[in-house]
């Protein structure tokens, strides 16, 4: 069992397991926080950006970790856990000779689909006049200022992926359901299982018939609208691997979300805009919801909301459909028939709008105040950027952060200097340490795996030894680019053995309660699975002198000896040499057993606990009497 880490984002994982000679890339998230060392794509020619001294880089290019480490086309399945974590796929079923199949769920992949089609249409929205990649040479890249001069292997850094190269990738994904079994070369057997976090998220079981490996990555038990999550299924397994945890371990996702509300309220109530930088899909379905709550009692009904993406009708669509994947609470409403989701009415009741960009029928609508969800949250492209050049010169506005991904400084700092009221409400359900704690305690692996990161507390809080996963045996970590050999051996494998072949055995009785036959067989291997047949019969000799053909020849079958045990006690055996005329016997004893000495025939004897030796000159039948006589004390079977 080894594991490769190719990713060392703790929440965006990229992780190739080797289990019984399969190759299995677990999730392939995309880390984009290197965005941040690039200015932000207006979709209108800012003036202020434009006149920038100094560097002003002109690639808008998102980026993929890549490592020599492992040769990619070598990957037979990549498990997909949730929608967060498939953004590089394009890059490896595209890039790097994959030919193998990807699995994931049915929401994960259409929410999927949605979020790259929003990065690639933000992105190739704003073409670039020209394009610098002199800056990637490390005699240039020393030069740059600190983050960029730090930033590790950025020739490796890529461009944006196509619509194309999207659709290819996602055509290679084998649609799979929660508990369905998937054989994957008859070696190992795959199974998703509800994780909590997310529409269609999925932790992973890989088993053969005597190991059981758990991927748990990005998983919830907070009561928001997927499925539960399903622990019972994690038991008994012999190696945990554990990833995607909470990126905010101190904040509680209810307080945030409370927080959210009030300040989106005081804002508005005081004449501002709010501006909400977030993804198409996830948590902007719960933030609607408590704002559906809350609208009335805080006196908001006549504030517009607006959900401004080009994938923005298809996310509040497809979050209706999908209602097999959603909570029992949710999953009711729709027998009712009722939709899940509170959204539905804010839009027939015209509380909320939505617009595939800021062009078009919204500039028509646009009333101030209002509240605006858009993209990206790492605000360097998509309509937050216009929104923030926008609204950033008044104190009234205020932009509220509630994506973990970036760093909320880092995000605003090309617009600064700024006027608007900056609130940090981060939500993240994933697993805390505590409830990753009583949920190590209630499925006990034999051994945990988890990345670095988890194994000790944050830079900034040394001194909080409880943000930290704690169990025992102690977990094993791993970081980028290192390759863990898992503390699992294999022992045992599956054979069959045809109903004939089990016909022709006689057991025979060793000791009481303890029975053995010997098997004489042909092992059969086909796809990974192991059948013991009957060995052939030897051919019969031919009737006539008539050649044969080469076709019909049988491969012999020789007679197997048979094989022996038990023990052999030295007293008795010395006397029955006696008896059949050997005198002047000895015994000796050795670290292992005995020697029997004749001392007239020169014939030693070695008796061990697992063999016996009879050591003679040239005297064919005088060893053929003592092995006789030896074989007198031994069972055959």
């Amino acid at each position: 069992l080894k594991l490769y880490c190719l990713s060392g984002h703790p929440t965006l994982p990229c992780n190739v397991l080797k289990f019984k000679s399969t190759t299995i890339m677990l999730d392939c998230g995309l880390d984009m926080t290197s965005t941040l060392n690039f200015l932000p794509l207006p979709l209108v020619q800012s003036p202020r950006l434009s006149k920038l001294p100094g560097w002003v880089l002109k690639d808008g290019s998102t980026f993929l970790d890549k490592t020599e480490l492992l040769d990619l086309s070598t990957v037979d399945v990549i498990l997909i856990s949730n929608y967060h974590c498939m953004m590089a796929l394009p890059y490896i079923t595209e890039y790097t000779g994959f030919t193998g199949t990807v699995y994931a769920t049915e929401p994960t992949v259409q929410i999927g689909r949605l979020l790259m089609e929003e990065l690639v249409n933000s992105i190739e929205r704003v073409p670039k006049a020209q394009s610098a990649s002199m800056w990637k040479n490390k005699e240039v890249q020393r030069l740059l200022p600190t983050p960029l001069k730090d930033a590790v292997e950025v020739s490796m850094w890529r461009k944006c992926y196509t619509m194309p190269e999207v659709n290819a990738a996602l055509s290679k994904i084998q649609l799979v359901g929660y508990s369905q079994k998937i054989e994957l070369f008859g070696a190992v057997q795959v199974t998703p299982l509800s994780s909590g976090y997310a529409l269609g998220s999925s932790n992973w079981i890989i088993q053969s018939h005597y190991e059981k490996v758990s991927y748990v990555s990005g998983s919830s038990l907070l009561t928001t609208h997927p499925q539960p999550m399903d622990q019972a299924s994690l038991k008994n397994s012999d190696v945990l691997i554990l990833t995607g945890l909470t990126q905010i371990p101190t904040a509680n996702p209810d307080g945030m979300v409370g927080e959210f509300c009030s300040n989106l309220a005081m804002t508005v109530r005081n004449g501002g805009n709010v501006l909400v930088p977030c993804y198409p899909s996830g948590v902007i379905y719960d933030l609607l919801e408590c704002l559906y709550q809350y609208i009335d009692s805080a006196g908001l009904s006549n504030v517009p909301f607006y959900f401004i993406s080009p994938v923005a009708n298809s996310s509040l669509e497809f979050s209706q459909i999908f209602a097999e994947w959603l909570c029992h609470n949710k999953q009711t409403k729709v027998y009712l028939p009722e939709p899940p989701f509170p959204h539905a009415e804010l839009i027939q009741t015209n509380k909320l709008k939505h617009y595939p960009s800021i062009h078009g029928d919204f500039s028509n609508d646009f009333k101030q105040p209002c509240v605006v969800f858009t993209g990206h949250p790492s605000l360097r492209f998509g309509d937050v950027v216009h929104f923030m050049e926008l609204w950033g010169k008044s104190s009234l506005n205020t932009v509220i952060f509630t994506e973990p991904d970036f760093s909320y400084l880092d995000a605003l700092a090309p617009y600064q200097p700024l006027a608007m009221k900056c609130v940090y409400c981060p939500i993240d359900t994933r697993l805390n340490f505590i409830q990753v704690s009583k949920l190590l305690k209630e499925v006990q692996p034999l051994h945990v795996v988890c990345p670095e990161q988890y194994t000790q507390p944050p830079p900034t809080q040394s001194h909080r030894t409880d943000l930290m996963v704690d169990c025992q045996p102690p977990p094993m970590s791993y970081r980028r680019a290192e390759v863990l050999t898992l503390p699992y051996k294999r022992r045992y494998e599956k054979i069959e053995i045809m109903p004939d072949l089990a016909d022709s055995l006689v057991p025979l009785e060793i000791k009481p309660g303890i029975s053995l036959a010997t098997v004489s067989a042909v092992l059969h291997t086909k796809d990974n699975k192991h059948v013991l047949q009957l060995p052939p019969k030897p051919p019969q000799p031919p009737a006539s002198k008539k050649r044969k053909r080469v076709s019909d020849d049988v491969p012999e079958c020789k007679p197997l000896k048979p094989l022996l045990s038990g023990s052999i006690p030295v007293d008795q055996f010395v006397q029955t040499l006696e008896k059949h005329g050997f005198s002047d016997v000895k015994v000796e004893d050795t670290a292992k057993g005995h020697i029997v000495l004749l001392q007239e025939a020169e014939t030693l004897i070695q008796i061990e606990e697992d063999s016996t030796h009879i050591i003679c000159d040239n005297d064919e039948p005088l060893r053929v009497k003592l092995r006789d006589l030896v074989l007198k004390f031994l069972q055959k079977f």
